[in-house]
Order: C-alpha cells, then sequence, then structure tokens
C-alpha cells in the first residue's frame, strides 16, 4: 500500500495545478479535496458557504480528510484552510507525507486576484499585509509538514520536479 502525497499551503500556492501534473507523473489519482466536497454536497464551495457557511463547509473538508487519511496512491490537494483543524492533519497523515506548498505575500495576491470568483474567503480585497497575516498565523500548522516548496516564480512543472526529487 502507498502513501498518500498531500498538498498543504495557502490559497494561490499552486495546489491543483501542481497536484494534477504529480499525480500524472506518478501514475497516482488525483483528489482535490474542494472539488470532492462540490461533487459530495451537489453544491459549488461558494454556494455552501453563502447556504450553509463555513462551520458546514469545515465539516464536510474533516469527513474527507478522514476518509482519504484511510486510502492510499493518491496525489491530494487540500483546501488553503485544511490545516486550521488540527485534526485534519492528523487524518491526512496517518498515509500520507504531507508537503507544504508556499509563496510570498505578493505572489499569492497576484494569483488569487486572477482566480477570485473562485474563492469564497475572499469577501474583500486583501492587500499583502492581510495576506502576511493570515500566512504567519498558519506557520505552526505548515510547520508540521514533511518538506516545503517555494513556488514563487516557477512553473508548476518545475515545482513537479522539485517534489519528485525530493521524495526519491
Amino acid at each position: 500500500m502507498g502513501k498518500n502525497i498531500v498538498l498543504i499551503g495557502f490559497m494561490g500556492t499552486g495546489k491543483s495545478s501542481v497536484g494534477q501534473r504529480l499525480a500524472e507523473k506518478l501514475k497516482m489519482a488525483f483528489i482535490d479535496m474542494d472539488r470532492e466536497i462540490e461533487k459530495i454536497t451537489g453544491l459549488s464551495i461558494n454556494q455552501i458557504f453563502r447556504k450553509h457557511g463555513e462551520i458546514r463547509f469545515r465539516s464536510e473538508e474533516k469527513l474527507l480528510a478522514q476518509k482519504l487519511g484511510h486510502e492510499s496512491n493518491l496525489v491530494i490537494a487540500t483546501g488553503g484552510g485544511v490545516v486550521l483543524r488540527q485534526e485534519n492533519i492528523e487524518a491526512l497523515r496517518e498515509n500520507g507525507i504531507l508537503i507544504c506548498l508556499e509563496a510570498s505575500p505578493e505572489e499569492i495576491l497576484k494569483r488569487v486576484k486572477r482566480k477570485k470568483a473562485s474563492r469564497p474567503l475572499i469577501k474583500k480585497e486583501y492587500g499583502e499585509e492581510e495576506i502576511k497575516a493570515m500566512l504567519e498565523e498558519r506557520e505552526a500548522f505548515y510547520a508540521c509538514t514533511d518538506f516545503r516548496i517555494n513556488t514563487n516564480n516557477k512553473e508548476p512543472r518545475e515545482i513537479v520536479e522539485e517534489i519528485t526529487r525530493r521524495l526519491r
């Protein structure tokens, strides 16, 4: 039974785009937790937040993390807030190698602005200072990963190469 590779990090660090390419390269199945929650609930992430609130979303996320922790040979792209619950990290670590994808606040801001409509927690215009503060709040959670990769100014294929080298 092979371990899962779990990509963790702030929104806009490349978890989904890198995860898809990594799964292809390693011939593993790819799971994007946000897309999986949408399938399970029949609602978009934005609809879940609007109709039921963040608590419902985090509950769905927790259930999925527990389920995925018992599966194998997956590349899993987590949602940016999955680290906010220690139980999610513990469940995903059960059969997973946790990799934190990182980027500078400036890079995150640039990437997030391109995809703002699909990001429910972006209710207002975040600036670099707000993102920096949120990154600092989450630092202890990111520190629990097996290793970290800086994604600044890198294409997804470069990040995939770096991850595969580090996994050897």
